[in-house]
């Protein structure tokens, strides 16, 4: 349980996504969920540490111990979001509802072309949103991910959409070249989405109430956010089941300002309101929560911020 996340094997492997994708694109939707049974019960009876991290969460939001059969239907809600990640990818919203609230706000964030930070989760689906920009072409999406950390499922999903891909920002590369691709893609009134609920060996966290325990969150986000100064919103692409999505944008801010001095304490409101949002979209749907590892361990928490200190002052200069 107190393995890092980042220290977990990558689930499959090229072989098992390459068979997913196949069956699900040669096969059809409804056929690569038929699969979705057997995967869901391998990864119940393999993935030991996975098994344990969502008992021990589902035990938390519902506020008892969970049950093998909940935590199978974690894991198969899990499964059937990643075998949507090819659908939406390739065929974009064909075949699905998604439901959209507050995308009004968005638009009229956008509309004055300042760009638009959107802060998103291991909750629900992230390709919802990117599916979902393809309605606004001319507004593009850039997504900040790390790509070494999952590869096989990079390199499966860069060949569903190449377009896509090519708006990936590399969250590997060094923190300066980070924001400087983040801070073009603001002045061009682009989107620029990044998921902030987990944080890096070494990077620095800060701990806020969440499920009943202190869990940390990284503060990295928000100090990028505060550098890029663009409206700030949250995006949460719940999956209800079937072939639906809600995906759901909340105005969080309209550009974040942090103090040079007492930085720190100004974060802290900052991490709290987005704890606060997290928390309320777990107990809303309890099996879109995809950290499968222990959430509230001390292992990802850094006392030394300095890295992120340069990274911050990188950012400054970037964008005044």
């Amino acid at each position: 349980m107190s393995t890092h996340w980042r220290q977990r094997p990558e689930g499959g492997g090229y072989l098992a996504l390459w068979l997913i994708r196949s069956i699900g694109l040669y096969g059809g939707r409804r056929l690569g969920r038929l699969f979705l049974y057997p995967v869901t019960l391998y990864f119940f009876l393999r993935r030991g540490p996975e098994r344990r991290a969502s008992r021990a969460y589902l035990s938390r939001v519902f506020g008892q111990p969970a049950t093998a059969w909940q935590v199978l239907r974690h894991i198969h809600c899990f499964a059937a979001v990643i075998l949507d990640r090819i659908f939406l990818l390739a065929r974009g919203e064909r075949g699905f509802e998604i439901e959209t609230v507050g995308v009004e706000m968005l638009e009229a964030h956008l509309a004055r072309g300042t760009g638009v930070m959107l802060i998103g989760s291991h909750v629900g689906s992230f390709e919802v949103l990117r599916a979902l920009s393809a309605r606004k072409r001319e507004v593009p999406l850039r997504v900040v991910l790390n790509t070494r950390q999952a590869p096989a499922m990079t390199m499966l999903f860069d060949q569903l959409a190449p377009d896509i891909a090519r708006h990936v920002i590399d969250g590997a590369r060094d923190p300066a070249s980070i924001v400087l691709a983040m801070s073009e893609a603001a002045a061009q009134g682009q989107m620029v989405a990044l998921l902030a609920d987990r944080g890096r060996p070494g990077e620095s966290m800060r701990r806020v109430p969440f499920l009943g325990s202190p869990a940390p969150l990284p503060i990295g986000p928000w100090l990028l956010a505060a550098a890029l100064k663009v409206p700030v919103v949250l995006c949460f692409g719940l999956y209800l089941g079937g072939n639906r999505y809600r995906l759901v944008f909340e105005h969080f801010d309209d550009g974040l300002r942090l103090p040079r001095r007492g930085r720190r304490a100004a974060l802290e409101p900052l991490l709290l309101r987005y704890a606060a949002r997290l928390q309320h979209y777990a107990r809303l749907a309890p099996y879109n929560w995809f950290n499968f590892y222990d959430f509230w361990d001390d292992d990802g928490d850094a006392a030394d911020a300095r890295a992120d200190d340069t990274a911050t002052a990188a950012g400054d200069s970037l964008v005044r």
